[in-house]
């Protein structure tokens, strides 16, 4: 059986008094791509916040390989390799492709394996080869959201989060994002990922959990899932 790599127990976050985590208890296992499904407001991104130490907990722990990290800095949780791709994706627009790509890899040292992590970017997503030198402004939706997972893959991540992934993309370039999301996990990345797209989620993960109003109300096997009632009815269509 796989260890247990991020762990979130009785995790609760409150805005003022305002909760929007009530005590949820989530399961990440090596190797596991696992979705956390709900409508806006459900505290599905407020989720993967809390557990980079964007926004603090008011209660509860988040563990990581056995470690409590629920107070530690954003940035060494950075350096421990659990990775944030951010709702909207959050590139830097003024900077070039390759400088966003740099970036990505602040906290490495060498060069050489610098350049190795830019060209295993490039391969996966070849129209950022082609882009290098170009604003990720001028980027598309769908480039810009190659860039912040290629960005974010500069750091090799043992967990790699990713908040809606699909918004705002046309159903091709959602595939095509699935597909290497699908193959980054098969080269041995863990994903965490927040989707409202339940369909395309199901599809791709292993297990989920669905999130109500900051609680969760249903978890298990995504083709278990997949064919609840209250899920069908409620996020992948009658």
């Amino acid at each position: 059986m796989s260890e247990t790599i991020l762990e979130l127990k009785n995790l609760e976050t409150r805005y003022g008094q305002i909760y929007a985590l009530r005590g949820i208890n989530i399961e990440v296992k090596k190797g596991e791509i696992v979705t956390l499904l709900g409508a806006n407001g459900a505290g599905k991104s407020t989720t993967l916040k809390t557990i980079s130490s964007l926004v603090p907990a008011s209660e509860g722990t988040v563990k990581y390989f056995g470690e409590d990290i629920t107070h530690s800095a954003p940035y060494s949780i950075v350096e421990k390799g659990l990775i944030h791709v951010p709702e909207g994706r959050m590139i830097f627009k003024e900077l070039t492709v390759l400088e966003n790509l740099e970036l990505g890899s602040f906290t490495l040292k060498d060069n050489i394996e610098r350049k190795k992590r830019i060209n295993r970017v490039c391969e996966l997503f070849p129209v950022l080869k082609e882009r290098q030198k170009q604003m990720g402004g001028f980027l598309s939706g769908g480039e810009q959201q190659m860039l912040a997972i290629g960005r974010a893959l500069m750091t090799e991540p043992k967990i790699l989060m990713l908040d809606e992934p699909s918004m705002g993309l046309a159903p091709i370039i959602v595939q095509n994002i699935m597909d290497i999301i699908k193959q980054i996990n098969s080269e041995g990345t863990t994903i965490l990922l927040v989707e409202q797209n339940a369909k395309v989620a199901l599809k791709l993960a292993d297990r989920g959990y669905v999130l109500e109003t900051g609680e969760i109300v249903m978890e298990g096997n995504a083709d278990v899932l997949s064919t609840d009632e209250s899920i069908v009815k409620a996020y992948l269509g009658e």
